[in-house]
């Protein structure tokens, strides 16, 4: 109990982090409003975890999810693509708008793995890059609600899933296990909403 206990205090941040992560993907999931705020929190309790663990880009990844939030925030309530005041729905994913996005995804990669690897301390600065390069990518294409942002999850969560392994971030690591999941039942949930409006076809309006 004694260890436990001590763990516990050591590591509460982090678990907190952890308890309103999962929070945050089930709004989410669920397209609840609540995924904004709730994801504003999450990200500023993990500025702290990434910070203390050397792991800058993906501290520097938390940072942009707090200014993305209000954005989401905004965009989710009043940014349909009818071009009213109403709120945002489910789109697919264009051949054009891809290609842009994994051009964008392969240039902060590049950047991000120099800035770590000739300026800061970072002992996994490829992991770290490539796991921020396309988490910051999958967070604007949840801000558009784009269908396909959720599939880019499952690769990103999985693949932090080891890199948080060898920082030995458990309950991290479980958060992402959790993530993983619940990213797969996301895109089952949204890919439904769109068959059931008959809307396959849509696309993101910017």
């Amino acid at each position: 109990m004694e260890i436990i206990i001590k763990w516990l205090s050591g590591n509460y941040i982090e678990l907190l982090g952890a308890i309103l992560g999962i929070a945050y993907i089930f709004f989410s999931i669920r397209q609840n409003i609540l995924t904004w705020p709730v994801g504003l929190l999450t990200s500023a309790l993990y500025v702290w975890v990434f910070f203390a663990s050397s792991l800058y880009a993906e501290m520097g990844l938390q940072i942009y999810y707090l200014f993305i939030s209000f954005y989401g925030w905004y965009e989710w309530l009043y940014g349909s693509s009818s071009g009213k005041s109403e709120p945002l729905k489910v789109s697919r994913l264009s051949l054009r708008l891809g290609t842009i996005l994994l051009i964008i995804s392969l240039a902060l990669f590049v950047l991000l793995w120099y800035i770590l690897n000739n300026y800061t301390d970072s002992n996994v600065p490829m992991a770290d890059a490539l796991a921020t390069a396309l988490g910051i990518v999958a967070t604007w294409m949840l801000a558009r609600k784009i269908l396909e942002h959720w599939l880019l999850w499952v690769f990103v969560d999985i693949f932090s899933i080891g890199l948080f392994l060898h920082k030995e971030l458990y309950p991290t690591v479980i958060l992402f296990v959790v993530y993983t999941i619940m990213a797969v039942v996301g895109f089952v949930e949204w890919k439904k909403e769109l068959v059931g409006e008959g809307s396959m076809d849509q696309l993101p309006g910017k």
